[in-house]
């Protein structure tokens, strides 16, 4: 270098010195033998330490006339050797974060000083990626000239404006930097944790853990995702959790666009996981400007420190009952509470257990109920921000107790707590069509299916609740919704309920009996079947479902209410009757659905079907 020459940066960061106009990394003052292509990559980033440069940025400076397979090929040559030469790693950066698919980060302190400038042949090329940049932005802000200046900065990204008009957001399944599959459970657990923290603001919709799931391991375009989920941004980032610790990286975009608003590292002990949700959420709710009531926010900072063990227990046993595995599931929510008593999503984790059991036949409606509102009230005692625990509560209500206002008021509790939840607008949903007040029930289905609409479990609620209100064709043009989503997820139960409610009884019975595995043989499937049977003519068919409903009631307690439906498809009311009172003593769940179920439409004119109404305290 010349020593008259004029000062230019170098910059230093922990052993590095790095000197973009000679193009050279040195390392202890030993040269670190480095492409041009990576050493314009590491210019891009230590320009910026701390703030995320993007892919795009990338791609428009270093490779603007390539494809774009060879920009992907050659980006990530670059990343690798970059950190081939600092001794850095993707799992464990020190130098180089990845924000997976958006683009990189620089981790390191970096320190700016100066060095003697060659001469202007010997400069590196490079120097115009940003001085150019930097030239341009600052002679539009010395010339001042109103909106051009204004679109041309927040083009170059030197304005960073916050978004408007961010009403949906969807966080991204969060990526396992362990590699480890058998890890893939606590990156999981970590969105799960993130989306519920996000719904409670009540300002923004959030898609639900159901749908975001859709896209784990899946490339799809930002701009893709949100118009299949309809938001307005997206949540991306990171976790990795090793020796007591747990790392996330979160970032934002608006999914219109795939332009990033905003990135940042948490590392916390194990113990404070939950608050570090919060913390999360908070940040982002500040970044989009959506509103926090003082409810939310002070539900989004009262995080109490949880076992580590007993938090991992926790997301074991919520991995296995995605799975289906009901019992092994439960075995580690009671694991959980043995490591730590006060955690309250593991009983929480315990009431839901119970709270299907009690949907399904494997143990009394009473016994079941009972156990789930025990858990969920214990829940609820340690953190009342749980919005499933309601809807526990509201279960146990109308099918244990046939507490129909009390169910009401935990549905809506849980709404109030969590505006996002899909199984609280499920939930209620429910409820209202129990209660015959169909048009609330719809909506709030409908509401499902904003939150969670890739899913297509979620158009089950809204086919329901077009069933209970005899609304037939709209019930089945959801079942279309949920084939186009999947081919394999087929709703045949309430399709039958559809074409039997429409007189399509051969559609109905062939649907019914397409259904697999144990619910095939079921008391509800048997006594909806046994009905169809019946409506269609098939006397005999009917009376060998009844047969089968009467052992089942004999032999396990359960099947009543069914053996009554069947009576009430061969025009039998008193023996229909006679079984509805026998199901009442029992207690069994089937009589929740009196009030709006097809199949025992002919005997509501009956006064002894009123005064079982009324023993079950229906409202008028």
């Amino acid at each position: 270098m010349d020593a008259g020459t004029p000062c230019a940066p170098l910059f230093r960061f922990k052993d590095f010195e790095f000197d973009p106009h000679a193009g050279e990394l040195r390392n202890k003052r030993q040269h670190v033998r480095l492409g041009e292509r990576s050493l314009r990559v590491l210019l891009m980033l230590v320009e910026h330490p701390g703030k995320v440069v993007t892919r795009e940025e990338l791609r428009q400076t270093i490779w603007p006339g390539n494809t774009f397979v060879d920009f992907e090929d050659g980006l990530n040559h670059a990343v690798k050797n970059l950190r081939e030469a600092l001794g850095d790693s993707a799992e464990h950066p020190r130098f180089v974060e990845t924000l997976p698919r958006h683009g990189y980060r620089f981790i390191a302190p970096v320190d700016v000083g100066a060095v003697r400038e060659p001469p202007l042949g010997r400069r590196w090329p490079i120097l115009l990626t940003a001085g150019a940049l930097v030239a341009v932005v600052a002679a539009l802000v010395g010339l001042n000239i109103g909106s051009l200046r204004g679109r041309i900065l927040r083009q170059v990204g030197a304005i960073h404006e916050s978004p408007l008009q961010i009403r949906s957001i969807a966080v991204l399944p969060l990526e396992n930097l362990s590699r480890d599959p058998d890890q893939e459970y606590f990156a999981d657990g970590m969105t799960d944790a993130l989306i519920t923290d996000l719904g409670k603001i009540g300002a923004l919709r959030v898609i639900s853990r159901t749908s975001v799931m859709v896209y784990k391991g899946k490339r799809k375009t930002l701009p893709e995702i949100a118009k299949e989920l309809n938001v307005d941004a997206v949540v991306e980032g990171t976790v990795q959790r090793s020796v007591g610790r747990v790392r996330i990286t979160a970032q934002l975009l608006d999914a219109r666009n795939d332009r990033h608003l905003w990135a940042e590292s948490y590392e916390r002990d194990l113990r404070e996981v939950l608050s570090l949700q919060g913390e999360i959420a908070r940040a982002i709710a500040g970044e989009v400007k959506a509103k926090l009531t003082p409810d939310v926010a002070t539900r989004l900072t009262r995080a109490r420190p949880v076992n580590p063990e007993a938090f991992d227990l926790y997301l074991k046993g919520v991995d296995w009952g995605t799975r289906g595995d009901r019992k092994k599931a439960l075995e580690y929510f009671q694991q959980a509470i043995e490591k730590d008593p006060n955690f309250a999503r593991a009983h929480l984790g315990v009431a839901e257990h119970y709270r299907r059991l009690g949907h399904a036949v494997e143990l009394g409606a009473v016994e079941a109920f009972g156990r789930a509102r025990a858990s969920a009230r214990k829940a609820l005692e340690l953190d009342d921000s749980l919005a499933e625990a309601h809807i526990v509560l509201g279960d146990a209500s109308w099918f244990g107790d046939w507490d129909w206002s009390g169910a009401e008021r935990e549905c809506r509790r849980a709404l109030e707590v969590n505006p996002n939840s899909e199984f609280a607008h499920g939930g209620y949903g429910r409820c209202l069509s129990l209660l015959a007040r169909h048009d609330e029930a719809i909506a709030e289905a409908k509401r499902v299916v904003e939150i969670s609409p890739a899913r297509p479990g979620s158009y089950y609620w809204l086919m329901e609740a077009y069933i209970f209100a005899g609304r037939y064709d709209q019930a089945l043009d959801q079942r279309q919704k949920m084939l186009q989503l999947d081919p394999r997820a087929d709703p045949l139960e309430d399709t039958a309920w559809a074409y039997r409610g429409k007189g399509m009884y051969k559609e109905a019975i062939a649907a019914f009996l397409s259904i697999p595995g144990p619910y095939a043989s079921s008391p509800p499937l048997l006594a909806h079947l046994g009905h169809t049977y019946a409506l269609s003519g098939n006397r005999a068919e009917a009376e060998k479902d009844i047969r089968k409903l009467v052992e089942r009631t004999a032999n396990e307690g359960v099947g009543a209410y069914e053996v009554a439906v069947v009576y009430a498809g061969l025009g039998e009311n008193d023996r229909a009757l006679e079984w509805l009172d026998r199901a009442y003593e029992m207690h069994d769940k089937g009589c929740a659905y009196l009030k709006i179920n097809p199949p025992v439409d002919p005997l509501r004119s009956d006064p002894r079907f009123q005064a079982l109404l009324r023993r079950m305290n229906f409202p008028p």
